[in-house]
């Protein structure tokens, strides 16, 4: 039975054209003289390349074959992969685990005709087996990897519960006891600690591994909450044991440089780190909660941001009025939405490609998330006096061309951006409405008088961000009335999320933008000066061909950039 399986791997080699029969032959007699397998045998000798013999195989068995460089050997996060198939198993075998749903493995292997391999994998996972191909390089590369990182961080975590406390007092079990008892002196030095100063840096290089914008640690009364929020969805991670709470907070606290003995007020701090030659920037916030303090890590990763405006997913006749109303001399700009809609790296994105040396450009931020060459920012610092309009004052005297304001929160700030758009200055920034024609009722209702709104505003966009399916693993479907409802959708066909390795089995992997983009048209302005209704306006504006968010998300959906059920919840059917 065997012999025939050579055949065959034979027989198929030789009719893709990449051996002849005497190769084939010669590998056969030295296949049995030193034994192993064929494959093996005919790659030893220089024949074929192993990738060329996985890669036919796969085609022969119709099993997809994955490589290393297109990062398809990536295990899904957070589903204990490394516990299902442990590291000494996978290195002896050559297989490397996925992914999991349900009662069902994702494994790659470099001989999925090994029967009774699969069978061991069934047995020791409790699992039905689905393979994929990869060469051995490849996949003992992978192992090493996800080993290596993925595992330390759960190692570390396994380690943090078989700890021993006989150092750490309790008074009453509670944690506000701990925290009482714990002098200064020895939180700081259990905050250096070896496997504290392990477990923090290996939660953050996961987080950054994996893509999240935050990390979550949050304390309650018998546990420790350890959260990623990854393509806008927080996903739970395994976390670190409850008595490490303390000292990974200070520890946090030391990094970000933020008062160790200061538990009963919010802190805010920024921590720099350097992983493979990319500079990555992380703000922690602390608030104190009934547990103990909780601290959430923005991350802040230039390199996996894309600011080119082109790239965001805006629709060509949305772009050709944004870079119209950007490219103007004067005026006002808006885009808003609510938090983590993108806003602001829509106005990097804008200032990226707008910014050259014939122009002085001065940015306002709370705080500055990302450093622009050849613009001047300002990190706004309240506590000081130092505000969004007393920067704005300033930046009058600076000579300048184009003003971003990261957000107008009061009438002075809002009165300084008008009057500013009015007297020759491009004038960009945020506001918090749901909706484009919102936002001039917004600034109405804050104090600007309509006069003054109508003359300056350039033009509003309003934007959300949608989760993109994931490009290797979304399915087509024709979706039925029931799900359909009163959803028009132009093509019988759309797609929708179903998982995989490179996605973390979640089925979407990064996001786009939706939007609606309303330029102040003539009979707009007019409308504004006559206090119209955000209801009249939205009617004008889009009888003038102004697309809706909805309309955005839908757009999505046919294109099968995302799935309907995502696009309706980003929308709620607006």
């Amino acid at each position: 039975m065997a012999k025939e399986k050579y055949l065959r791997l034979g027989e198929l080699l030789i009719r893709e054209g990449l051996i002849n029969a005497a190769q084939l032959e010669k590998a056969i007699a030295l296949q049995h003289q030193q034994g192993g397998r064929l494959g093996e045998v005919i790659i030893r000798e220089g024949f074929v390349k192993e990738d060329q013999m996985v890669a036919v195989l796969g085609k022969q068995l119709n099993i997809p074959f994955f490589t290393l460089g297109t990062g398809m050997l990536k295990p899904a996060s957070g589903q204990g992969l490394e516990k299902v198939i442990g590291y000494d198993f996978a290195l002896k075998n050559s297989v490397l685990p996925l992914s999991r749903t349900l009662n069902s493995l994702t494994v790659a292997m470099s001989d999925p005709l090994d029967i009774i391999l699969v069978d061991n994998l069934k047995h020791i996972t409790d699992c039905e087996i689905n393979t994929v191909i990869a060469t051995q390089t490849d996949i003992q590369k992978a192992i090493a990897e996800f080993y290596g990182k993925s595992a330390m961080l759960q190692q570390a975590v396994d380690a943090s519960y078989d700890a021993s406390r006989i150092s750490i007092p309790e008074i009453g079990g509670d944690s506000e006891g701990l925290e009482s008892e714990l002098s200064m002196d020895k939180l700081i030095a259990r905050a250096e600690e070896a496997p504290v100063v392990k477990l923090v840096d290996l939660i953050i290089r996961q987080a950054i591994d994996e893509r999240a914008s935050d990390i979550h640690i949050e304390p309650f009364r018998d546990k420790i909450s350890l959260r990623y929020r990854i393509d806008g969805k927080l996903y739970e991670v395994p976390p670190p044991a409850k008595h490490l709470h303390l000292a990974l907070l200070s520890r946090i606290k030391i990094l970000s440089k933020l008062d160790i003995a200061e538990k009963r007020l919010p802190q805010d701090g920024a921590i720099m780190v350097k992983i493979d030659e990319r500079q990555i920037d992380i703000r922690v916030s602390t608030i104190p909660t009934i547990h103990g303090e909780k601290a959430v890590l923005r991350i802040l990763d230039r390199s996996a941001v894309v600011l080119e405006l082109g790239q965001m997913g805006f629709e060509a006749k949305q772009l050709e009025i944004m870079r119209k109303v950007i490219n103007a001399p004067y005026g006002l700009v808006f885009i808003t939405g609510p938090t983590g809609s993108g806003k602001s790296t829509t106005l990097y994105a804008i200032l990226n490609e707008i910014k050259n040396p014939t122009k002085n450009i001065v940015t306002v931020e709370d705080p500055v998330e990302y450093k622009l060459d050849g613009i001047n920012q300002v990190h706004v610092k309240p506590e000081i006096g130092l505000t969004f309009a007393v920067a704005l004052r300033s930046f009058l005297r600076q000579d300048p061309d184009i003003m971003l304001v990261g957000e107008v929160r009061d009438l002075e700030t809002a009165q300084i951006c008008v009057r500013s758009a009015l007297t020759g200055h491009l004038v960009l920034s945020t506001l918090h409405t749901n909706d484009a024609p919102s936002a001039v009722t917004r600034l109405i209702d804050i104090g600007i008088e309509p006069y003054m709104v109508a003359p300056s505003l350039l033009c509003i966009i309003a934007q959300r961000l949608i989760r993109k399916l994931c490009p290797d693993c979304k399915e087509a479907y024709e979706p039925g009335e029931a799900e359909l409802k009163n959803i028009k959708i132009k093509s019988e066909l759309i797609y929708r999320a179903k998982g995989c390795p490179k996605c973390g089995s979640t089925g979407y992997k990064g996001r786009s933008c939706i939007a609606e983009v309303m330029p102040l048209t003539e009979e707009l302005r007019e409308l504004v000066n006559q206090r119209a209704s955000f209801q009249k306006i939205r009617e004008i504006a889009r009888q003038q061909g102004m697309q809706t968010l909805y309309e955005s998300a839908m757009n999505k959906v046919e294109s099968g950039v995302t799935s309907l059920e995502e696009a309706l919840s980003v929308t709620m059917g607006e």
